[in-house]
């Protein structure tokens, strides 16, 4: 031990010891005492503790009425007699003379006040500073007791730092004889005779002994008669000799207090398991694995996917592909008229790049279904914002163009004049078009989607999905299609007193109100909603906002190609605008 170490320890002891003889002199003094060449210490709990509760630390007085131990009454006498015993011997230990101090410790504080004064110098209340302690010579060469667990511990706790009792050298040269036997002891201090094992039965106060083995030291044999031993059990049954019986299969054993042996149960954290071979400690499951709170062992997760198997699956691609045939459908359809009034009020040849980014949109929702691979990640949510972005513009500046034409011309014509001459329709598509591209281009290099396997969500899960959510180039394009389409349904709402044959306020508001109804329920199932279906909100989403813009702009369009040729004819168109010039003069 080192000098620091050694003062440090003796230090605290030196406090200790102070205060508690100087405190509780009589909770610390002994019963009995006898003087002698060497002293023997003996801690016996002559009375019971104390069991109340206590609302603050306090000192047990232990002469309390109606609290007598007999069973450590027994030991006291039994030390005091050994030692009067070996000193009216004149064989046992000629010229020597053995003393003894015993106290009743009753409880912890009387124990520790006891071992305190057992390590004070020779006629003094206190523990000297030593820089070694193995030199230090307490007042007592050894201890006997205490006999109860805990205190045990306490006093070779406090005992241990001084050597206590390393300092009986003597005793290793004792040999005389006992009953016709040779008592001697070997260099560890362990007698090297035999004895005998006794069992003591206790019949209310009364008590025997009988003799069930024995013990030998050369050969070295212990026999014992289990026939003999009379158990207090029901049936003469063996007790456990644990204070805790063994955890059931997934729970943990927390040591409770100083021994191994006495434990509580605490079951296994999720994610962990109880592997055999340590009953300690809970080990965690693998990244593939999972196990509910308290299990004995891992399972394998359940990899989810939106598989193209799955029941859901099949609606949304036919709903998708039922989609996409109708946008190329109504494209062969204009295609055909394209001449016709109705098919030029709508944009004529623009019609064919809305009805083109719309299928673009509708081509990517394919990547959402099996297993995510780089190029699905990298392709389906930035091909769809980049498409949908397209027939956003489109729409915004038709819709702009057509209330410039019929409101503005005759008020601004020279805005109007400029806005034909430099092709401002086509101009803006493409710069707003081209803003989109760089957003998602900027999105796939800095904020590159991968496919992941996806752990922390669900405990007995791992979702395969792509990683292109989570990034702010998905914000940033998702919040410009959001941008276009309140400029769209702006811009139609302000057309909403335009001629009957170009009034769209009606069709493109409602589709424009579809489209932010579905992000919304799409965001707020997202906050709330974290399973495995969520990918097919997802794509419901999109679906949504594809089929409300095709069915809010083209399918009144194609239901007058089809169903009212009689409307799709120019004097119906001229005989519209005249009404509207009329309706305008009036005002």
């Amino acid at each position: 031990m080192s000098p620091w170490v050694a003062h440090l320890v003796s230090l605290q002891f030196s406090i200790a010891c102070c205060w508690a003889f100087s405190c509780h002199q009589s909770g610390s003094s002994p019963d009995f005492s006898l003087q002698g060449d060497y002293l023997l210490a003996g801690l016996f709990p002559l009375h019971g503790d104390y069991l109340q509760v206590r609302h603050r630390p306090q000192v047990t007085l232990c002469d309390r009425p109606d609290s007598f131990n007999g069973h450590g009454y027994h030991l006291f006498q039994a030390m005091r007699f050994g030692i009067e015993e070996i000193n009216n011997s004149t064989a046992l230990l000629p010229n020597v003379t053995l003393g003894y101090e015993l106290y009743d410790v009753c409880s912890e504080s009387a124990n520790l006040y006891a071992t305190l004064n057992m390590l004070c110098l020779p006629g003094t209340h206190h523990i000297a500073l030593q820089e070694s302690l193995s030199r230090y010579t307490p007042k007592a060469v050894a201890i006997i007791g205490p006999d109860n667990t805990n205190h045990a511990v306490t006093t070779a706790a406090v005992l241990s730092p001084f050597l206590v009792p390393l300092l009986l050298e003597q005793i290793y040269k004792v040999n005389f004889p006992l009953h016709e036997d040779t008592v001697t002891f070997d260099d560890n201090g362990d007698p090297l005779s035999g004895y005998n094992i006794i069992a003591w039965d206790w019949i209310g106060p009364k008590w025997t002994f009988r003799i069930i083995g024995s013990f030998i030291w050369s050969p070295v044999q212990l026999d014992i008669n289990n026939t003999d031993i009379r158990w207090h059990g029901k049936d003469n049954q063996v007790p456990t000799s644990v204070c805790t019986q063994d955890c059931v299969e997934g729970h943990r054993r927390v040591v409770a207090g100083f021994h191994h042996c006495c434990f509580e149960c605490v079951p296994c954290e999720a994610g962990t398991f109880l592997n055999k071979s340590d009953l300690y400690r809970c080990q965690p499951c693998g990244k593939e694995e999972w196990a509910p709170e308290g299990s004995p062992t891992c399972f394998p997760r359940t990899v989810v996917v939106l598989t193209w198997q799955e029941p859901i699956s099949w609606v949304l691609l036919a709903a998708n592909t039922l989609l996409l045939l109708l946008l190329v459908g109504t494209a062969g359809l204009f295609a055909r008229h394209l001449d016709t009034p109705v098919v030029r009020s709508a944009g004529g040849r623009l019609c064919f790049l809305m009805l083109g980014s719309l299928a673009a949109g509708s081509c990517s929702l394919y990547g959402f279904f099996g297993e995510p691979t780089l190029p699905a990640c990298l392709l389906r949510q930035a091909l769809f914002s980049l498409g949908f972005a397209v027939f956003l513009s489109c729409l915004t500046v038709r819709s702009f163009q057509l209330v410039i034409i019929f409101k503005f011309s005759t008020k601004v014509p020279r805005f109007y004049r400029a806005w034909v001459q430099n092709h401002g329709a086509g101009l803006f598509v493409m710069i707003s078009s081209v803003a989109q591209l760089l957003i998602c281009l900027t999105w796939l290099i800095v904020w590159t989607p991968q496919p992941t396997r996806e752990y922390r969500r669900f405990p007995q899960l791992v979702v395969l999905e792509c990683t292109e959510g989570n990034s702010l180039g998905f914000l940033l394009a998702f919040t410009y299609n959001g941008l276009l389409s309140v400029s769209a349904f702006a811009c139609s709402y302000l057309g909403k007193d335009l001629p009957e044959n170009y009034s769209e306020a009606k069709c493109v508001t409602f589709s424009q109100l579809l489209n932010f109804v579905s992000w919304i329920t799409f965001f707020t199932m997202v906050s709330v909603y974290q399973g495995k279906y969520l990918l097919v909100v997802n794509v419901l989403a999109l679906l949504t906002c594809l089929s409300s813009g095709f069915g809010g702009y083209f399918l009144p369009k194609c239901y007058v190609i089809l169903c009212r040729p009689d409307l799709n004819n120019t004097g119906h168109f001229q005989a519209s605008i005249l009404d509207y010039t009329r309706r305008c003069s009036s005002t």
